[in-house]
């Protein structure tokens, strides 16, 4: 009988698809997300709990705080400090208002009339912000001076009557005053609107302006019906940077402002530097406005839409 000889395709063992072999796990982006990871836990997420555990202690700083869960620190917080928080959001929301109204053009005219001096005109935006946060904000006293040229013609077209009949001036004082405060802001955080404006806008393709005249649109209806559209996600942009920060800034009220033009910013580093009692309710403060910040802020991100903010 004659013995039959395997064949070497049958004894080799048979390799599984590709599709069935079990992927290897890739680490690259987990190690090049770890820095991030690490610095957020440590300087964002610790510091939040802190803050919340912080808020619900009593006691004080010679003696210490125990973990006594007093809530009572946020219906004070609540209560004692509504008109710093009214503050806060008037002057947030108009700093925004203003930078948007004043960083649209600026940044529609250097995205579509800048040419070869773009590079040029976005510097001199940005360049002042790497002056000191303080010194730009202390500049404003002697810009609004009572013997400053603004405030002279303020007074002879007679707009500080009508200011101060608002209750935005003080007679024919600018300083120590709302519109001061408001003022600052704008300045201070203006480039943080046009810098996202410009982004957006810089990505229109020009044709489509003269595609709009082409069918006889009007300048406005261009703007209105094709630009603004399509610049949307630079608006949001910009106005959420704006808005943010400018919520919880407190300098611009402590140098530009009076005592009743008071931030919640204001309160919580008294209650923390001048109060050995006021860490609770500091940060009971703190929580609050974060959670509403976040609140307003997810609101607007959700009406506004998000598609295109990436």
């Amino acid at each position: 009988m004659t013995a039959v000889v395997p064949s070497p395709e049958l004894t080799e063992p048979v390799e599984p698809p590709p599709s069935a072999r079990k992927p290897k796990r890739n680490w690259t982006p987990w190690v090049l997300l770890a820095p991030g990871l690490l610095w957020l836990v440590v300087f964002f997420l610790v510091p939040i709990f802190t803050s919340v555990s912080a808020s619900v202690q009593t006691g004080d700083y010679d003696d210490g705080f125990k973990l006594t869960w007093h809530w009572a620190n946020y219906s004070q917080a609540l209560t004692d400090y509504g008109v710093q928080y009214l503050h806060s959001g008037i002057y947030s929301v108009l700093c925004t208002v203003f930078c948007l109204a004043l960083g649209y053009p600026v940044a529609y005219f250097i995205a579509f009339k800048g040419g070869k001096y773009k590079s040029l005109l976005m510097a001199l935006v940005i360049v002042p912000s790497f002056t000191s946060f303080l010194i730009r904000t202390i500049a404003w006293k002697t810009i609004l001076a009572d013997n400053g040229p603004v405030v002279q013609f303020l007074n002879d077209a007679h707009v500080l009557k009508l200011t101060s009949a608002l209750g935005w001036t003080v007679g024919n004082h600018v300083l120590a005053s709302p519109a001061a405060v408001v003022c600052g802001m704008v300045y201070n955080f203006l480039p943080f609107t046009i810098l996202p404006l410009y982004t957006s806008l810089e990505k229109i393709d020009p044709r489509l302006h003269e595609a709009g005249h082409d069918l006889y649109c009007s300048p406005f209806t261009t703007w209105r019906r094709v630009t603004l559209p399509l610049s949307m996600p630079g608006v949001i942009g910009g106005t959420l940077l704006t808005f943010i920060p400018a919520i919880g800034d407190y300098i611009n009220a402590q140098l530009l402002g009076n005592p009743n033009t008071g931030v919640v910013g204001q309160k919580i580093e008294d209650l923390f530097l001048r109060n050995t009692q006021g860490y609770p309710v500091g940060s009971a403060i703190s929580v609050v406005m974060m959670v509403g910040t976040l609140v307003l802020v997810m609101s607007y991100i959700r009406k506004a839409g998000t598609e295109d903010l990436i």
